[in-house]
């Protein structure tokens, strides 16, 4: 049965990997033209999602991986005691669900930011696809690979690093995905509200404000609303970095 057209008609013809912005990011970016087609059939279109409206929940089944082609998600994962815990925010090009795999459900929610839209890669397919291009399975790979090296990296800002550098931490690491996409390093929107920023680096809303006032004093950054502009990305990365210089010099 095919799918109903109100579904297919956003993105119908703009969501082609061949014609993708994003095709030099996302899974695709190894293959030739016709390994390219292979992959665009078995992608299923989305309707948009609206702020708010969430991709998955918390325990559905794992049956798809997907592609972010515009707008921006988080992660929340509710613990026992009824807590949500942010764990993730994901951008143009990044996969979301690929932590899915292991206990074939999903582990946390996906929950829109602002409007988005989104390619889904049904697994099983996809996964017979990649057996039959090792480019794709490879490329497939190191996305898992950034997925744990992101985590390990987060585990170790949450673990070791004070309010000050989490938070310098985190503005470089959008500016730099920010650059990877072709945008402007120095100069970007945030998606989510301080509130889900803190709760991602474990650090109260007042405390996120504060700190950015006190990075806006000192000439490091300008924050207006969401806009944000870093104006001295060394003295940034030196905020990032003091921690583990004095861990060092011990």
């Amino acid at each position: 049965m095919s799918e109903p057209i109100s579904r297919r008609r956003p993105l119908l013809h703009e969501a082609r990997c061949q014609t993708c912005s994003l095709s030099s990011l996302c899974l695709p970016l190894a293959l030739e033209l016709d390994d390219v087609s292979q992959f665009d059939a078995i992608i299923r279109r989305r309707a948009p999602l609206k702020k708010g409206e969430p991709l998955f929940r918390q325990g559905d089944t794992f049956t798809s991986v997907f592609a972010v082609r515009s707008g921006s998600l988080k992660q929340l994962t509710t613990e026992g005691g009824g807590n949500d815990q942010l764990t993730n925010f994901y951008l143009p090009s990044e996969l979301v669900g690929l932590d899915g795999i292991d206990e074939e459900h999903y582990p946390g929610s996906v929950v829109a930011l602002e409007t988005t839209t989104v390619c889904e890669i049904p697994f099983d397919r996809l996964d017979l696809l990649s057996e039959e291009l090792p480019e794709l399975r490879g490329q497939l790979y190191r996305s898992m690979s950034k997925e744990l090296r992101d985590d390990r990296r987060m585990m170790r800002l949450l673990s070791r690093k004070t309010a000050d550098q989490r938070l310098a931490s985190f503005l470089i690491t959008l500016s730099d995905r920010f650059r990877r996409r072709g945008y402007s390093p120095y100069s970007f929107r945030l998606s989510m509200s301080r509130a889900d920023i803190g709760n991602y680096l474990g650090l109260a809303v007042e405390t996120v404000s504060r700190i950015l006032s006190r990075f806006q004093n000192q000439n490091v950054v300008a924050v207006s609303g969401r806009e944000v502009n870093i104006l001295d990305m060394p003295r940034l990365i030196g905020l990032a970095e003091e921690e583990e210089a004095d861990v060092s010099s011990h």
